[in-house]
């Protein structure tokens, strides 16, 4: 049935999803324009996707803790790190479209909630060299395989933390006086997922961007999303069905645009 009812939900967002030719909004315009729909290829890409390739073909057995319902994970198990890579990894056309988000952006620091074996994590952090970045982990058998990814790309000042995200993320939280960015793509949980919007919400300005992962995974997601874009401090989202956008510019129109993507 969630397949059945994630296929529904697939057809009926591109039946109803805009481009950029029936998107009015300037700001909305923009980043359709020049990021969203930007597809040419760029060498900064090479290094995370080789890091793609050698994950895949990694036969190695690990024990993996998955501390989030509804992952693409199972739950303290061993699995292949090539068949983590198969189904856990963020696709090419998703991880670029966030290194081109966060690259425009410019975030002073950035915060990924969800290392895996860290693909995603490379392109952050090339597409904000100078950003202090966190990125999350619950299980330490894949953090371990992303910091050896991170040391064979010559990567520094990615700061690992491991833990459930319950109690590692306040922490980071906290000592940051103000947040840019942050990539939520674990516990695909409705309760959770709204707990880690909330306690960002004190510490969002007008540039800050929020992404949640999987918003058509499950109907606690769609509520979660739902829930998300009522909220008043936001101002703008954009709905690419595998992801969402949340910004907070001040003096904008709120409104939420689905997009084909």
């Amino acid at each position: 049935m969630l397949n059945l009812g994630f296929a529904k939900d697939f057809v009926l967002h591109r039946l109803r999803a805009k481009t950029r030719h029936g998107t009015h909004s300037p700001f909305v315009y923009r980043l359709l324009d020049e990021l969203i729909y930007e597809f040419k290829s760029n060498k900064v890409y090479d290094q995370a996707e080789n890091l793609r390739k050698e994950l895949l073909s990694d036969k190695r057995l690990i024990n993996v803790t998955d501390l989030g319902a509804g992952s693409l994970l199972n739950n303290n198990r061993q699995k292949l790190v090539g068949d983590i890579a198969k189904n856990a990894l963020k696709r090419p056309k998703l991880a670029q479209l966030l290194y081109r988000l966060v690259n425009d952006l410019k975030p002073a620091n950035m915060i990924e909630l969800g290392t895996c074996l860290g693909t995603t994590s490379v392109y952050l952090k090339n597409a904000a060299p100078d950003a202090q970045f966190y990125t999350l982990e619950g299980c330490p058998e894949t953090a371990k395989i992303a910091t050896e990814g991170f040391q064979k790309a010559g990567l520094n000042g990615i700061q690992q933390v491991i833990g459930n995200f319950d109690d590692t993320l306040p922490g980071i939280i906290e000592k940051i006086d103000k947040l840019d960015f942050v990539f939520v793509d674990g516990n695909h949980q409705k309760e959770a997922t709204l707990r880690y919007f909330e306690w960002c919400l004190p510490k969002v300005h007008e540039e800050t961007l929020l992404i949640f992962d999987d918003i058509y995974w499950s109907e606690g997601m769609k509520e979660a999303w739902e829930t998300i874009k009522a909220n008043p401090q936001v101002t703008v989202t954009l709905d690419l069905f595998w992801i969402g956008l949340v910004f907070f510019r001040k003096g904008q129109v709120k409104e939420d645009f689905k997009i084909k993507f």
